[in-house]
Order: structure tokens, then C-alpha cells, then sequence
């Protein structure tokens, strides 16, 4: 299976929740936050005016409520426009 985005929109691969604080609490489940981190799985061909900034394989931070969740052969993805990545971590 290929999830092929068109025009300005990337397909990001959300990055696990944090167990644990810095400090070493356990957190439960019902208090993790939605991770913003993500990987890059896929970058659309952009569009006449948006030039695609980001590529496949990248981690990057999104805006918090950005995008469409998408599950595909029990794997979740979100589809998210390239203005939504704030930046990308190295």
C-alpha cells in the first residue's frame, strides 16, 4: 500500500507518547498528551505557488489540532498541509 498526498500536503507518521516525565512519574494513559512530533511518510509535489520544504524521512513538529487522521492496514497516519509543520528537529 502507497498513501501518496497531492498537492501541498505531507502524510506524517505520529511518534510515540512519552511514558515517563523528565523526572521519572509514570504517566497513565488518559494523562499523556497527543504527541506534535512526527515523521515525514510521504511529501506531495507542492503547487504553483507552495514549494515543498520538507522530505520523506525528516522529523518535524505539527500545529496541535492539524490535519486528518487516516488509519491504513492498522497503521495511523495524519495528512496535514505543509503550513501546519512548524519545524523540523535535527
Amino acid at each position: 500500500m502507497k498513501l501518496t498526498p497531492l498537492g501541498d500536503r505531507v502524510v506524517l507518521k505520529q511518534l510515540e507518547a512519552e511514558t515517563k516525565t523528565k523526572s521519572g512519574i509514570v504517566l497513565t494513559t488518559a494523562s499523556q498528551e497527543k504527541p506534535q512530533e512526527a515523521e515525514v511518510i510521504a511529501v506531495g509535489p507542492g503547487t504553483e505557488d507552495v514549494k515543498m520544504e520538507v522530505s520523506v524521512g525528516q522529523k518535524v513538529i505539527y500545529s496541535k489540532y492539524a490535519g486528518t487522521e487516516v488509519k491504513l492496514e492498522d497503521e495511523e497516519y495524519i495528512i496535514v498541509k505543509q503550513s501546519d509543520i512548524l519545524a523540523v528537529v535535527e
